[in-house]
């Protein structure tokens, strides 16, 4: 598996060849816990798949995907320079006094901080909870005020990179419009849109992916199935997070008739729909057992006729 030609390809900047990642929040307890050994299997699942990129952050669980991440790599026996793995800062691990701390758990809390300070600190944590000795790639998470991360967190990403303690700083947000002056005003490597260049949510395809493309960034597409819309519209109608209106559920199922015409899960073609983007080089998806790492790895060598996309885009 590889990444298709761009003009900063992914396989430059942080070493990952996989189309597909996979998204750790799941096993992080997003939502619903995860056992131990679920959170293991789900891991190895996606070793088993030929995945190597993983992104997780401190804020999935307080520092609970960040831990279980690490030692299921470790258990695995996972040679560290085989796998690439992305973080995040912009939110620090604290206690229930508000101070900072590095394992994370049980009984803390996650705070924005986007100082240059919150940057290194958040850092070392993850670093301790991965167990690893360098990050592969290193994302600003959500950041709540530009101008402020402006100012101090991505000064401090650029430092780290230029320090080799990270390969690559990149910035992961759900809105297009401050991403997009991020990717103009920050010297980043790669971005991830999470959300917005999806079958239902073309909003990241107008401005972000085109200044990404005359800026040189690699492009990761996340949340593509829109919480559960586009993977299942009847059982899990949800879009970003919240009960889809009686509109997107329509169109949503409007895809999924037109998928099932051509014989095409609807899964697959939502997995597989950003990478027809030519800045978008890899996807990520979440997963909390080993049958959802199957399920979606799986949409990488679906056989999608172009028809369909046609018939896709018409609707």
């Amino acid at each position: 598996m590889a990444f298709r030609a761009g003009v900063r390809p992914l396989t430059a900047t942080i070493g990952a060849s996989e189309t597909f990642g996979l998204g750790c929040a799941p096993i992080g307890n997003l939502y619903h816990d995860v056992a131990e050994d679920a959170a293991d299997a789900t891991v190895a699942a996606a070793l088993g798949r030929g995945i190597r990129f993983f992104d997780t952050a401190p804020h999935y669980g307080a520092g609970v995907s960040e831990r279980r991440l690490g030692r299921a790599l470790a258990r695995a026996g996972v040679d560290r320079d085989t796998v690439s793995i992305a973080t995040k800062v912009g939110r620090m691990i604290v206690d229930a006094d508000r101070e900072p701390v590095a394992v994370g758990g049980t009984g803390v809390d996650t705070v924005g901080d986007l100082s240059a300070d919150g940057v290194l600190r958040s850092v070392e944590g993850s670093l301790l909870r991965l167990g690893t000795d360098r990050i592969d790639l290193l994302h600003l998470h959500d950041p709540a005020d530009v101008d402020e991360a402006l100012r101090g967190a991505i000064p401090a990403l650029v430092r780290l990179r230029d320090e080799g303690v990270v390969r690559a700083i990149g910035a992961g947000m759900v809105w297009p419009e401050p991403l997009t002056r991020l990717v103009r005003e920050a010297d980043l490597d790669v971005v991830m849109i999470a959300g917005r260049v999806t079958l239902l949510d073309h909003t990241g395809e107008e401005s972000l992916l085109p200044a990404a493309t005359e800026r040189g960034v690699g492009v990761i597409a996340a949340g593509v199935f829109n919480s559960g819309i586009l993977a299942d519209p009847v059982g899990s109608p949800y879009f970003d997070y919240r009960e889809a209106s009686a509109e997107l559920r329509s169109r949503a199922l409007r895809l999924q008739d037109a998928c099932e015409r051509h014989g095409v899960r609807l899964a697959d073609a939502a997995a597989r729909y950003p990478l027809r983007a030519p800045a978008v080089e890899a996807v990520v998806v979440g997963a909390r057992t080993p049958a959802e790492v199957d399920a979606f790895a799986a949409a990488e060598t679906a056989a999608i006729p172009e028809e369909l996309w046609a018939e896709l885009a018409a609707l």
